[in-house]
């Protein structure tokens, strides 16, 4: 029999005991619900048991209430009694109080050990997303990474990218021969957006030491499955930011980890928290690449669940990926809501029992209706079902016991200390240095000759001065005719020699040489 992590079940008016085959659990799945109807202790109680599972999992804390997986809960816990209560009505004999290996993550690195990525990781595509760019604007972005990868220009942080947006309009006129129009007008809008990042804090997020995936793949010396925790709470308040991240680190995922198949039990377990930001106005090329990532990713051991208020939230072909599934209540208020939970009804498999859509409508916080895959991966009878209580602690923990994990993980001090090796910020300003150098050189040895020509010309009046003779022009003429003058060819190269060393013959090289100037 394949093994299980237990979700929920009985009493007169319930079905059987709902579990979440391991086997499947690389198959995705949704945890959906109106505010207030238990969708955060759901999914505690999955973190758990993937967990005790030996498979570790990585979750965005929204609300802050979820570190409290890395404590124990407590019978002195208001709520013991109810807890004990709920685990016997449901038959969960092996219910207890225990704490759970966890590593905080923090973008901002406040809450947790800081996470950061290189602009080049995040790519082109992602970006544009973040920053909302036009389709123009995204061109250019293509042509800035396209530039960096041929000029051998790393592209680390965000100092990295608006550097080289600066010589990319300074060059425009040559860019757009090769790759299309560069317009200053795109250039600057999309300065603008990365100053709008800058102030959401993601120079914090752009940098190295960049995430390395195997941190979050880790288990514990018992043997059990990591607790991966970002901190969102703050994080929340740059929603495109939040998606975006986890839809990097998705990608990613998807782009590193090897072919597995169906594993007896998932690598990892990928939570998404307020799946609809991912998909708020997002164009079609994005939603595809979702679609895409979560269709492959379920090969390479991975499972995605996405946590929203309706199932509506979720795009139509990605939803039916997502083959378990835990609906708390839904209210229907409005025409609109009773669409949405007929609708949410229709995509299980009924129950002769019960009503489905009313079943959706009436079951009360901590009760939800659910469906797990079966045997060969078919969807399972819709029940309606209790879920079990946490082993940890229910809500966050305090400040103390959060710094006391942060400082006792494997990963402490690999990511706290920033690293700014040379990229394109650096390359840029040596190469604007070295064109500086160099032409503060050129205009020393333009004032040096101008100086030279000037004593010469000095020299040359104080002579004439001195042997008071002064020779006519005629006179100049018969001294040539007769030969006591060089020749013509020869006074002809001694006046360009003489025009070379002066200003405007200096003027005339800096000219051609200029282009190699500035090329640097």
């Amino acid at each position: 029999m394949d093994k299980t992590i237990f979700i929920g079940g009985g009493g007169a008016d319930y079905g059987i005991a709902q579990g979440l085959s391991l086997k499947y659990a690389n198959r995705h799945g949704l945890i959906a619900g109106a505010t207030g109807t238990g969708k955060t202790v759901t999914l505690q109680i999955l973190a758990e048991g993937f967990s005790s599972a030996g498979v570790p999992v990585f979750l965005s804390d929204v609300k802050g209430d979820l570190s409290g997986l890395a404590a124990s809960g407590s019978a002195d816990f208001k709520l013991h009694d109810a807890f004990t209560k709920r685990a016997t009505q449901i038959g969960f004999a092996d219910y207890r109080y225990e704490a759970f290996p966890v590593t905080f993550w923090d973008l901002f690195g406040e809450q947790g050990h800081p996470v950061r990525t290189t602009v080049a990781e995040m790519g082109p595509l992602l970006l544009s997303r973040l920053m909302s760019l036009s389709e123009a604007q995204e061109g250019i972005m293509n042509i800035a990474f396209r530039v960096a990868d041929e000029e051998g220009m790393p592209l680390l942080d965000l100092k990295d990218l608006q550097a080289l947006l600066v010589w990319v309009g300074e060059n425009r006129d040559t860019l757009s021969l090769r790759y299309g129009n560069v317009s200053p007008q795109s250039v600057g809008a999309i300065q603008r957006q990365l100053l709008v990042l800058e102030n959401q804090g993601a120079t914090q997020f752009f940098g190295e030491p960049a995430l390395d995936l195997a941190d979050l793949m880790q288990t514990g010396p018992d043997g059990r499955g990591r607790i991966n925790i970002l901190a969102a709470d703050k994080l929340m308040g740059a929603p495109r930011l939040y998606a975006t991240f986890l839809l990097w680190l998705l990608s990613e995922l998807f782009e590193t980890l090897p072919e597995v198949g169906d594993p007896d039990k998932p690598k990892l377990v990928f939570f998404f928290d307020e799946a609809h930001l991912l998909f708020d106005d997002a164009p079609d090329a994005l939603v595809d690449k979702v679609e895409q990532v979560a269709r492959l990713i379920r090969s390479k051991g991975v499972g995605v669940y996405f946590i929203t208020q309706n199932p509506d939230d979720v795009p139509e072909d990605i939803l039916g990926q997502l083959g378990n599934r835990v609906q708390h209540a839904l209210r229907a208020f409005t025409a609109r809501d009773q669409k949405a939970l007929k609708r949410a009804a229709e995509t299980y498999r009924p129950n002769p029992r019960f009503d489905t859509a009313d079943a959706i409508r009436d079951v009360g916080t901590g009760e939800a209706v659910t469906s797990m895959l079966e045997a060969k991966g078919a969807p399972g009878v819709v029940e309606r079902t209790l879920i079990r209580p946490p082993s940890s602690k229910l809500g966050p923990v305090d400040a103390i016991t959060r710094v006391g994990v942060i400082a006792t993980s494997p990963v402490a001090g690999k990511y706290e200390e920033i690293l700014d090796r040379k990229s394109a910020y650096e390359i840029l300003a040596e190469r604007a240095a070295l064109a500086a150098a160099e032409a503060e050189q050129a205009e020393l040895a333009e004032t040096q000759a101008e100086d030279q020509d000037a004593a010469a010309d000095r020299e040359f009046t104080a002579a004439r001065r001195y042997s008071g003779k002064r020779v006519s022009p005629s006179t100049a003429r018969r001294a040539e005719d007769a030969g006591l003058g060089a020749s013509i060819s020869q006074a002809l190269t001694n006046a360009v020699v003489k025009e070379l060393k002066g200003t405007t013959g200096r003027r005339i090289v800096r000219g051609i040489l200029g282009g190699l100037f500035k090329g640097r």
